[in-house]
């Protein structure tokens, strides 16, 4: 069969998707993926044909983070808000037409269209055009549901979030159009997630049903369209894998510190924050450089900055894990069973923050607000006996990355063979004029 993968972002976006295309290849299936152009090549060290199309990932990092920075320290800025989310969403919304494009070219002939959040409405509209069945990839609870949002009664929890999703779609509705019209479709007339859900989109829950205690019972009635399949990931060997597990057996386990593709504002405070906490604690720390260039910043003998991480191969020896709380990085943590810091930047990671602290296998709190003082605390918080107790019980609930491949992977070939649209032809092959261009 044919599976066309199209999904955009950081490389946390783009590795569960690569995870999945990777098996799909593997059983000697004909699999295309479009990702953003930086990523290509990470995609197709997978094994995967791959194509690059919308902007670069890289181009709005730090926009994101100064966005969600601006939003949870001085909300009241509105212009700043305004500008930074104009400066992430602009390169994406210019690029809609054009990914659409490579999509409907890519996905002809195919028996399956598989995307992630970041590109679901739009891949959703070349689904419906061309009449496969679709499905999406979630790392988090995207659908309205009253288990992320645990400050609020879950009947406002879901309508709040199905508030934004509404939002979300009055604000791309414009350009959302102006590809349907190009299609020959209707204008969108709700938000792209209710459409995916009501056209019977397999809609994959790429984490373990154990992260949010009451979510799967809360979706009973779509439990076939929102299977949990577990944390999708690729565990790739690293170029620093034999000095960082050299480095690992010379000493004591370290504390993992890692702030994801975001980089943070300032390496120098970040690594003097971290080397003076953990010094006060007379702890190792190892630090994940991924999207922050720490080349220029002079370390002392107890630190050790690497580039890229292996990251199931690492945090089993840790003694606890310090990060921004990804949706890739949190539950590899939690199958590890090392108890977590979740420093978070986003609302997506402040949703993993606050599932670490639900479950008692860590804490967390803003980024922008840590010190060297807040630090100490928190660690000396999560080094408690009873997290790490509790973290190692949660790890035997976590499902294995080669398991949730094969779970996800079996789970597409089903809805190819099955899903909405059997039958299918495209459209210029029916006759109907009211899909031709």
């Amino acid at each position: 069969m044919k599976f066309v993968l199209a999904t955009w972002g950081s490389r946390g976006d783009i590795e569960p998707s690569a995870a999945v295309g990777r098996e799909l290849v593997r059983r000697g299936h004909d699999v295309r993926m479009a990702v953003p152009p930086d990523l290509v090549e990470f995609t197709r060290a997978a094994g995967i044909e791959t194509v690059g199309f919308g902007p670069d990932a890289q181009s709005i990092l730090d926009a994101h983070r100064d966005f969600w920075t601006c939003f949870f320290r001085t909300p009241w800025r509105v212009r700043d808000l305004i500008r930074s989310r104009v400066e992430i969403a602009g390169p994406l919304l210019q690029g809609w037409q054009e990914m659409s494009s490579t999509l409907t070219t890519l996905a002809d002939g195919a028996d399956l269209i598989f995307t992630g959040i970041n590109f679901e409405d739009a891949a959703a509209n070349v689904a419906e055009y061309l009449d496969v069945p679709l499905a999406t990839l979630h790392y988090f609870p995207l659908r309205p549901n009253g288990q992320i949002l645990t400050a609020l009664p879950a009947a406002l929890g879901r309508a709040v979030v199905r508030a934004f999703w509404w939002l979300s779609w009055r604000v791309t509705k414009k350009v959302e159009d102006t590809q349907r019209r190009g299609l020959g479709l209707p204008a969108s007339t709700g938000s792209a997630p209710r459409r995916i859900t009501e056209r019977g989109s397999l809609e994959i829950q790429a984490y373990d049903a154990a992260c949010f205690p009451g979510l799967a019972a809360e979706w009973g009635e779509y439990a076939d369209q929102r299977p949990f399949v577990g944390t999708l990931t690729l565990e790739l060997s690293t170029d620093t894998d034999e000095e960082v597990a050299s480095w690992l057996a010379a000493g004591t386990p370290p504390i993992y510190f890692g702030f994801g593709s975001i980089p943070v504002e300032s390496p120098v405070d970040t690594v003097a924050m971290i080397s003076a906490a953990c010094a006060r604690l007379g702890e190792r720390a190892l630090i994940g450089a991924a999207g922050t260039d720490f080349s220029k910043v002079a370390v002392p003998e107890h630190v050790k900055v690497v580039g890229t991480l292996n990251y199931a191969a690492v945090f089993p020896r840790c003694r606890a894990l310090v990060h921004h709380g990804g949706s890739g990085t949190t539950p590899i943590g939690m199958r590890a069973g090392v108890p977590q810091l979740i420093l978070y930047w986003d609302m997506v990671h402040a949703i993993y923050g606050a599932a670490v602290k639900r479950l008692g296998v860590g804490t967390a709190r803003r980024f922008s607000t840590a010190t060297e003082t807040t630090l100490v605390d928190d660690l000396r918080t999560i080094l408690e006996p009873p997290c790490g107790e509790r973290a190692k019980v949660l790890a035997t609930h976590i499902t294995e990355p080669a398991d949730a491949a094969a779970a996800a992977a079996n789970l597409l070939e089903q809805h190819a063979r099955y899903g909405p649209g059997q039958g299918r032809r495209h459209p210029a092959d029916r006759g109907d004029k009211s899909h031709t261009q």
